[in-house]
């Protein structure tokens, strides 16, 4: 049995680590793809130029008009809709309906930001995988070889070289990865934290003007 399984993982060493190479570069063309489209997302949802006003108006409660400069598709702008449409329910429901709007938007944002941070945890460890690989398959070749001298001392080198290679790759794939996971995640928290402001500025909007209908209406 343990004669079987040597001779099952030399035969898969033989490959050596250009499968897992393959395999790297593949993982890395879906890598670039995540991180392009979720760019695009959170640079078509950013609020950057309106947020300031749009808080201003929500803190005075006038959140018709910030419902006006909320036409984009980002978080920030659908928690000031909702509010704005919930209003007439009171308070507590434009609570609700700003926190089930954020839950929910959460996980829009958070789409496909998995597969950065596994692949950032784990394409070292491919390529690992595949430097053992190739190390393996150079001293089956050095112990097996019918060259002597400087010609079979270059081939070996020359395998084990290539067995480096992926670990280089895998870190070239991980590193990259990590960097943009952890950037999008950073921007996710800045369009929570921007939305909470709002939900916060809504809920002291629409408590001043309940506020101040009483006292108008007692001056009379």
């Amino acid at each position: 049995m343990i004669d079987f399984l040597s001779s099952a993982l030399f035969s898969f060493a033989s490959q050596g680590a250009r499968a897992v190479m393959v395999l790297l570069i593949f993982l890395s063309v879906i890598s670039i793809a995540v991180m392009l489209e979720r760019g695009a997302y959170f640079a078509k949802r950013s609020m950057s130029k309106t947020f300031p006003e749009m808080l201003a108006l929500c803190l005075k409660g006038q959140l018709g008009q910030a419902a006006k400069l909320s036409a984009s598709d980002s978080m920030e702008a659908e928690v000031v809709r909702v509010a704005s449409q919930a209003a007439p329910g009171g308070q507590t429901a434009v609570e609700k309906a700003i926190a089930s709007t954020i839950d929910r938007r959460r996980l829009e944002y958070e789409q496909w930001l998995f597969v950065l941070g596994t692949l950032g945890n784990n394409t070292p460890f491919l390529g690992l995988l595949g430097t053992v690989l190739g190390i393996m398959r150079a001293f089956y070749d050095m112990a097996h070889t019918s060259k002597v001298g400087a010609a079979g001392t270059s081939a070996v080198m020359l395998g084990i070289g290539e067995a480096l290679v992926a670990t280089a790759i895998g870190l070239a794939v991980a590193i990259p990865a990590v960097m943009a996971f952890n950037l999008f995640q950073r921007l996710l928290k800045r369009v929570i934290g921007r939305s909470n402001s709002l939900a916060n500025a809504i809920s002291s909007g629409l408590s001043g003007a309940s506020g101040a209908a009483p006292a108008a209406t007692g001056s009379h």
